[in-house]
């Protein structure tokens, strides 16, 4: 039977949740099958649509007893993060909008509070709902409302610093909060760490009360001495237990603990939770699941346990979009190629051993890649200290994650003048994950960094030939960034002016279109475009973006007007620091730039988003013509030109 079928047959108590009373009301029996059918229904549809199928299994037992113990929306239950909410979803009468799960009208893939009254937080950002939860509980305190806080914290979540940030202010506020690690031990990847550790270590001696039942029954049959050992192993049994448990490092916070319970045991962990809820004090419930749980294709997957496929077949587990190659893949092989010939270049990453390409060279040279787990802040500053040791570090992380670790990246590691690549990847618009994930903001936020140099490669070739370049820079930060996705086809340079290449030139020079990372392509078609018009474009890929070359500010001079588009925020991107450069040049050419608007645009596929904002080919090449022949009827006085206003 497929899974299909198998949930067109086997949802009639799913098909019955409208909303989390629904659950309360069942008998355990129920409850089983209705795991069995949330399951089916899960794999049925994120297969169709991509998606976090890998957490969600997992925690289907958890959430439901989650449900059944709590009373949301009054009480608040919080996802650390929140790609393990879809159950959560389903149980609170969301099930429809999974037919459009991560799709432009659908489901977003995270909580969203547009979405329903039982959704807070629209977290992505791993390791921040404790800190959520204290504050709510604070302010419950504080206006007197007898209202739980439930933190699920998870995938890695508890291995970020603002967790024990908070713990630590949670333990001694003292207030009611129910803090439920869900212990998967995985991350993307494998959870590391000394925590992760300590508690792996219980899941990987999961039967020690087992062995020593087994103990117990073989000794109680040895004359004489069977007794008597027995005795003295029970004795023991509570040092046993603390040095394995973790208990005694929460309660020496302040913080009771309850576990470790079966994540995959309703029963218990309802009971768990009854307890923390009632007990009246912070409480961390500890609950060991596996990621995957009950789907083969996502247990066997040691990679991530289908933590977060494209479309995949339901049966099999195997993606169906037809092999290609990745920008990511592209950075990986040739960062195991500059490893071969410089032992000085290591890579860390956080938590993202494989999304981010760092595990190739971690294959084939294991003691030169650090994973520091969801910790962006530490993973700079400890890249600065292999810096100051005589390496050279390549952080490898999204775009979007490395705004975590802003400050350590301007005070730690540029200020020291320290020679540390960041290699970003899902730069721009990435389409389903919405917008916490948009890599946008890394242009403008860190172009304020002083002697931090900043590329955009726009094909294979050129990220290959950056990524030397970045890494070759020994008297401060680099950053490079591309998008996610399938690698462009590779764009060839009519010919290079310094730093600068022009990949497109005719014999007026009316237009200097500055075209960024992933929009080369793009801009060499409106330059075919707007010739059909009679003007001449000079399309040009900086390379380099901060700071901007000098070349560029030259190229500007010797046309009448220039434009910029790029995959980032408009404020402060490229183009602003062109406009600036500019200016510090005497260079009174007027400047458009094409970008992002600074907003929360909602998710969709990548080629939605950037026609909502007006940045195809069509549309650039429409803007463009209409500025320069609005120069030819009534030139503008750059003294008072400003840029193209996009709100």
């Amino acid at each position: 039977m497929s899974v299909e079928e198998g949930t067109a047959n086997h949802g009639r108590l799913l098909g019955a949740v409208r909303g989390p009373q629904d659950v309360k009301r069942m008998t355990g029996e129920q409850l089983d099958i209705l795991a069995a059918e949330i399951r089916d229904f899960l794999i049925a549809k994120v297969s169709r649509t991509g998606g976090h199928v890998g957490p969600n299994l997992g925690v289907v037992e958890l959430t439901l007893a989650m449900h059944r113990v709590f009373d949301s929306p009054r009480d608040r239950l919080l996802f650390d993060t929140g790609h393990q909410a879809y159950v959560h979803k389903i149980l609170t009468g969301r099930q429809e909008g999974f037919d459009k799960l991560r799709q432009r009208g659908g489901l977003s893939g995270y909580p969203s509070q547009a979405e329903s009254e039982h959704d807070l937080i629209e977290n992505s950002h791993a390791s921040t709902a404790l800190s959520y939860a204290d504050g709510l509980a604070k302010a419950y305190a504080l206006r007197g409302e007898k209202r739980s806080v439930v933190a699920v914290v998870g995938d890695g979540a508890l291995t970020g610093g603002m967790c024990w940030e908070a713990l630590n202010n949670i333990a001694t506020a003292g207030n009611p909060l129910v803090i439920v690690v869900n212990d998967n031990g995985r991350s993307y990847s494998p959870t590391i760490g000394g925590l992760a550790d300590h508690l792996s270590s219980l899941r990987l001696n999961p039967g020690y009360e087992k062995v020593l039942d087994t103990v117990k029954d073989a000794l109680g049959n040895t004359p004489f001495v069977g007794k008597p050992m027995y005795e003295v192993l029970h004795a023991v049994k509570k040092g046993i237990k603390d040095a394995v448990a973790p208990q005694a490092m929460f309660e020496d916070l302040g913080i009771k603990y309850v576990g470790p319970v079966d994540g995959h045991d309703v029963p218990a962990v309802e009971a768990a939770l009854r307890a923390a809820k009632n007990f009246g004090g912070p409480v961390i419930v500890h609950a060991v699941t596996r990621k995957g749980y009950g789907y083969r294709p996502a247990e066997d997957d040691e990679a991530d346990c289908l933590h977060g496929p494209g479309a995949f077949d339901a049966e099999t587990g195997k993606l169906l979009a037809v092999p290609s190659v990745k920008w990511t893949n592209v950075f990986a092989d040739e960062l195991v190629a500059i490893a071969d010939e410089r032992p000085d270049v290591v890579g860390i990453t956080a938590a993202m051993a494989e999304p981010t390409g760092i595990a190739t060279l971690a294959r084939k040279y294991p003691h030169r890649v650090y994973d520091v787990g969801i910790a962006e802040q530490h993973a700079a500053t400890s890249a600065a200290g292999l810096a100051m040791g005589g390496l050279h570090p390549v952080v490898a992380v999204y775009a979007t994650f490395l705004n975590r670790a802003f400050d350590q990246v301007l005070l730690d590691v540029a200020m020291h003048r320290l020679p540390v690549t960041f290699v970003l990847d899902r730069a721009g618009i990435t389409g389903p994950d919405g917008p916490s994930h948009y890599g946008i903001w890394d242009m403008s936020v860190f172009g304020v960094v002083p002697g931090l140099r900043i590329a955009a490669p726009r094909d294979s070739a050129t990220l290959r030939e950056e990524l030397r370049e970045a890494v070759a820079v020994d008297d401060g930060p680099t950053i490079l960034r591309f998008p996610t996705g399938t690698v462009a086809a590779d764009l060839p340079a009519v010919r290079r002016v310094g730093a600068v290449d022009v990949l497109a030139e005719s014999a007026r020079t009316d237009v200097l279109l500055v075209a960024v990372g992933s929009f080369a392509a793009l801009g060499v078609e409106v330059a075919t475009r707007v010739a059909e018009q009679g003007y001449g474009v000079t399309v040009v890929d900086p390379r380099w973006v901060r700071p901007v070359p000098a070349e560029l500010v030259e190229l500007a001079a010797a046309h009448r007007l220039v434009v910029t588009v790029e995959d980032g925020v408009r404020i402060g991107g490229v183009g602003s620091a062109v406009a600036q450069a500019m200016r510090d040049a005497d260079v009174r050419v007027p400047v458009r730039d094409l970008g992002v608007p600074a907003d929360w645009h909602p998710h969709g596929t990548r080629a939605q988003i950037l026609s909502d904002l007006g940045l195809t080919a069509q549309d650039v090449a429409r803007d463009v013509t209409g500025w320069i022949s609005g120069l030819d009827a009534a030139p503008v006085d750059p003294a008072t030109d400003g840029a193209r206003a996009q709100n």
